[in-house]
This record gives C-alpha cells, sequence and structure tokens, in this order.
C-alpha cells in the first residue's frame, strides 16, 4: 500500500501546473510547483547567517487528552498546516470512533459510525450508520477498514470538522456493521 500511495501522490504531483521560479541562492532557473514553491513550517525561524546543522529543526506538539505524537511527526519532512501535531489545529470537543470506507480523497477520509436505533413500538432496535469526513494527516498511513480516532477541531472545509488523532489497524470489511 505504501508503494500505490507514493505512485498516487507522485501522479498528483505531476498532473499540477508547473511554472517557473528563481530560487534567490541560484542564478539557475528551476521547475517547481505553484503549491510547493515555498513549504516551510511557519513556527520555524530561517535564519539565513547561520551555520548549517546536519539536524533539521522540525516543530510538532502534543495534542493532549492521552494521544501520542507519532514519530513520522516528529521525524517527518511533510508540511501540513491541518495536521493537529504539526499545524495550527487543537483538538477539543467530541472524541469520536469510526471504520474507515474512503481514502479517495487528498488527505481527507470518510469514517463510517455505526450504531442502534430503539424503536419502542416494536420494542426492538434498527441498525444505523452515519458518515462522517475527517482530516488524516500524512504521518498516518490509513486503508480501507482501518479502526480510527477523530477528534473534533475547527471547521477545516465545508464538510470537514474532524481530525485523526489514531490509527489502529483491523482486518475485515469496511463496510460491515459493528457496534464501536
Amino acid at each position: 500500500m505504501a508503494t500505490e500511495l507514493t505512485v498516487q501522490s507522485e501522479k498528483a504531483f505531476q498532473k499540477l501546473k508547473l511554472v517557473f521560479c528563481l530560487a534567490p541562492w541560484d542564478s539557475q532557473v528551476q521547475r517547481c510547483p505553484p503549491k510547493y514553491s515555498n513549504t516551510q513550517q511557519p513556527h520555524i525561524f530561517t535564519n539565513p547567517k547561520a551555520k548549517a546543522s546536519k539536524r533539521t529543526k522540525r516543530w510538532y506538539k502534543d495534542v493532549g487528552l492521552g494521544f501520542k505524537t507519532p514519530k513520522s511527526a516528529i521525524e517527518g519532512t511533510y508540511i501540513d498546516k491541518k495536521c493537529p501535531f504539526t499545524g495550527t489545529v487543537s483538538i477539543r470537543g467530541r472524541i469520536l470512533t469510526g471504520t474507515v470506507v474512503s481514502t479517495k480523497m487528498h488527505r481527507t477520509i470518510i469514517i463510517r459510525r455505526d450504531y442502534l436505533h430503539y424503536i419502542p413500538k416494536y420494542n426492538r432496535y434498527e441498525k444505523r450508520h452515519k458518515n462522517l469526513a475527517a482530516h488524516v494527516s500524512p504521518a498516518f498511513r490509513v486503508q480501507e477498514g482501518d479502526i480510527v480516532t477523530v477528534g473534533q477541531c475547527r471547521p477545516l472545509s465545508k464538510t470537514v470538522r474532524f481530525n485523526v488523532v489514531k490509527v489502529a489497524s483491523a482486518k475485515g470489511k469496511a463496510k460491515a456493521f459493528t457496534k464501536f
């Protein structure tokens, strides 16, 4: 899956419109996509006069609520302003668990939450489900069928109000009904 993901992201990178930009330290003209022309973490001060160190500076935080920051977020090189570990998003409010149904969107997944609804007339329960869109950080490798824990955050887009904070790999169907 990891190779498929890298191939998919490489194809998406190739589809971007390329522009020519001039590097300030170089007189050469190089091609770089507009979205990734100057990607850096806003919290890091890049001092041009400082000596080059072997270790690059990386800013990350602890989201709290008992969730640990993944190693891939600490040691990674990705830039994601909507990531709860390396971005400016705070987790507050509800903490929900669900099963991943779709990973087709860029850094966004669809989670299925199953529950039982009581019908008093028949004294029985019926199965119901809700789909929920959540932002997934590049620190996580998520596949369909995985069980994820999401935390509520500020609205990130029209439909996304949750952020993935923990992933538990699970085997089984994505659309099978499971209570939690």
